[in-house]
């Protein structure tokens, strides 16, 4: 594996997410903290498409956002050398989120997410959802890391 890319293993150490919710497949052409694209196949196979939308399977925009969220927080994790039992990633914010078009089983979505900004454990990304290179969605993503050791037990 080359280092600018991360396999399911990969990704599956550096965040907690686990099926039905992990949404990311691979992670590819990662560039340190700046950018990168994730990879997520969309199949019939997922447990979504037996209520959204019974004889017209579309994939939910809230899960769109929350690969390009996921594929944003691998990214970070992986700069910082930080595995999933040290922190966790919570969104803070999602702005100007557009849905464009549908994004349907068979398709194969590149999560594309460039960093904005960065203060202290606060950063923020802008993610594009594409298939065969057409946006089909995009938002401005804003999450905090927070070290587990310093979460409030009460």
């Amino acid at each position: 594996m080359e280092l600018n890319q991360l396999d399911i293993n990969e990704i599956m150490a550096l965040i907690p997410h686990r099926y039905p919710m992990l949404l990311l497949d691979k992670i590819m052409d990662m560039k340190g903290d700046d950018s990168a694209i994730g990879i997520k196949n969309v199949t019939i196979n997922e447990p979504v498409f037996q209520g959204h939308f019974p004889g017209h399977p579309v994939f939910p925009g809230v899960l769109i956002l929350e690969a390009l969220g996921q594929t944003a927080a691998v990214t970070v994790m992986a700069y910082l050398k930080k595995k999933s039992e040290d922190c966790v990633v919570y969104f803070m914010s999602i702005e100007q989120a557009k849905f464009r078009k549908l994004i349907l089983p068979g398709d194969q979505v590149h999560l594309h997410i460039t960093k904005k900004q960065n203060r202290g454990n606060v950063w923020k990304y802008h993610g594009e959802a594409k298939v065969n290179g057409v946006v089909h969605a995009e938002a401005l993503l804003t999450a905090m890391i927070v070290d587990k050791d310093k979460l409030d037990k009460a």
